[in-house]
């Protein structure tokens, strides 16, 4: 990290060419002091952020519907051309495909919904006014979600093994459904 001075006095802003020209009827205020400016200078090492946005967690309910809000927010990415490639094979299908089924909505229109709406209080309004399902079924709904894979599921099993190792988490004895894989993946566990 390099550090540059700056000289805010007249003579540091004559020699920058940024001293105004005077005014007669105004006297003259020469600043007299110097300052320290911290620059941080990318070099080879630099780190950037990721380019990578996470929806949010399947935990994250909206209208008592848990993973609501996270299908909202991969379909605001996907309009705004950046939903990530790793999002990309099952949007509209998986876990949102579970929500569809159970809400009765198709994934086009729900793509029409969020498109039209600003905000998520606009979408949950929306999903209150054309979507009647009870507190029971939305319930239902959750704990299908977390009971992935499901016990006997040899295919599923496995793959939960995989993304497990995928993610860094094959020691993580806590990581037991693909709710949860999908939050250690997005590092929020």
């Amino acid at each position: 990290m390099a550090i540059y001075p700056i000289n805010f006095s007249r003579e540091g802003r004559e020699a920058a060419g940024k001293v105004p020209t005077s005014n007669p009827s105004r006297p003259s205020r020469d600043l007299d002091f110097s300052a320290k400016i911290d620059r941080l200078q990318p070099d080879s090492d630099y780190l950037r952020m990721s380019d990578l946005i996470y929806p949010r967690s399947p935990r994250e309910t909206m209208d008592g519907w848990h993973y609501l809000p996270r299908y909202i927010d991969k379909i605001r990415l996907h309009l705004a051309g950046k939903l990530h490639a790793d999002y990309q094979e099952n949007f509209g299908k998986g876990f949102d495909g579970m929500w569809l089924k159970t809400a009765g909505v198709a994934h086009e229109q729900m793509i029409e919904v969020v498109k039209k709406s600003i905000t998520d209080g606009q979408v949950c309004d929306w999903v209150r006014q054309h979507v009647n399902n009870s507190a029971a079924e939305k319930a239902a709904h959750w704990e299908d979600m977390l009971s992935r894979p499901k016990p006997g599921d040899e295919a599923a099993l496995a793959r939960l093994k995989m993304r497990k190792e995928q993610c860094g988490g094959l020691h993580r004895d806590d990581v037991k459904t693909f709710v949860d894989v999908i939050d250690l993946d997005e590092k929020r566990i």
